[in-house]
């Protein structure tokens, strides 16, 4: 991972405690250059202007995101361990270029929903990666505590922490996180037994904020589909133009809330039952806060002293990791 893209909670949200960019200019009515302001930040995603970069072997938002977390996947080793019981490896180093759905190297991509709606078929381009939930149980329930909801809304996975559990995925009601085996602390710990790589998803490009510059699936949008700035402000003008259309709101109410709001001039209903679901590819189902359904898997939080034990070597390797990123050498 470059040095530029590490996690440093503190100098983040230093850095990052009340910036705020606005896209889409046309479709919010207002500048596309970065405005600062306060507070949390939203993201809006207008269903009626994406077209998906039709005709294009790639869309821009998918191809800028690439080039932007290009590198941030270190090469696993080789062989992968082998984990135990489950002995399950997900390995996508060979494939990198794979855009049609979500993957450790591919953190947003586009579904395209044929959907009908009243006898009338409307085609729609939905540009899917992290809601990053209001209230997340992937960042309550981490093991290691390696997810984070920061102050601005984005939650984000230390990788230096991470140990690949998946935790996170399977709490996530959309299951976004994405596994690459064979990196990471785990190996350095109990390779075979205390996790499987890393997890991987949509951070909100954190490292562009600090910078005070805009996401790079946002900045690239030709179509001006997405959007984001203050966090009332997007919701107030997310809701405006809905009733204005008289179209939908995702990401308002589901699992409690989320800081990703899609609007839509077709209900979401038609559009989940229009999209191609499974392993990478999030639906578009209602749902409710999925911390209440979580009381099994919170169970493995509390696993005993092991994880203690893990997480507290988990923690003195990422210091190590940190102390040679800066000098070059152990100390």
């Amino acid at each position: 991972m470059k040095a530029s893209l590490k996690l440093n909670r503190r100098a983040f949200l230093t850095a990052t405690g009340g910036a705020a960019l606005i896209g889409a200019a046309s479709a919010l009515g207002a500048p596309r250059e970065a405005m600062a302001c306060r507070g949390r930040l939203a993201t809006l995603i207008d269903l009626t202007r994406c077209d998906g970069c039709d005709g294009q072997a790639i869309a821009a938002c998918v191809s800028a995101c690439k080039t932007a977390k290009a590198g941030d996947v270190p090469q696993p080793v080789d062989p992968i361990p082998i984990p135990f019981p489950s002995r399950k490896v997900e390995d996508w180093s060979r494939r990198q270029a794979v855009s049609d759905r979500l993957t450790p190297y591919n953190l947003i991509y586009i579904q395209k929903a044929e959907a009908d709606t009243g006898g009338r078929k409307t085609t729609v381009f939905i540009p899917r990666r992290c809601m990053h939930c209001d209230n997340p149980a992937c960042a309550t329930l981490c093991p290691f505590s390696s997810n984070h909801k920061f102050e601005n809304g984005a939650v984000v996975i230390d990788p230096d922490t991470c140990f690949g559990g998946a935790k996170c995925k399977t709490v996530c009601p959309w299951e976004i996180p994405q596994r690459q085996s064979g990196i990471g602390i785990y190996l350095k710990v109990l390779p075979t037994l205390m996790g499987n790589g890393v997890m991987y998803k949509c951070d909100l490009c954190q490292d562009l904020l600090e910078e005070g510059k805009t996401p790079a699936c946002i900045a690239a949008c030709p179509r001006q589909a997405m959007a984001i700035g203050p966090r009332e402000e997007i919701f107030a003008r997310a809701e405006a133009m809905a009733k204005r259309i008289g179209g939908h709101l995702y990401g308002q109410e589901e699992n409690g809330g989320t800081s990703t709001l899609y609007v839509s001039p077709v209900p979401f209903a038609d559009l989940n039952a229009a999209v191609q679901t499974g392993p990478g590819r999030p639906h578009l189902r209602p749902v409710a806060r999925r911390m209440a359904g979580s009381d099994g898997l919170g169970k493995a939080v509390l696993a005993g002293p092991a994880l203690g034990v893990a997480a507290g070597i988990a923690g003195v390797f990422a210091a190590i990791s940190r102390r040679k990123d800066r000098s070059g050498k152990e100390e």
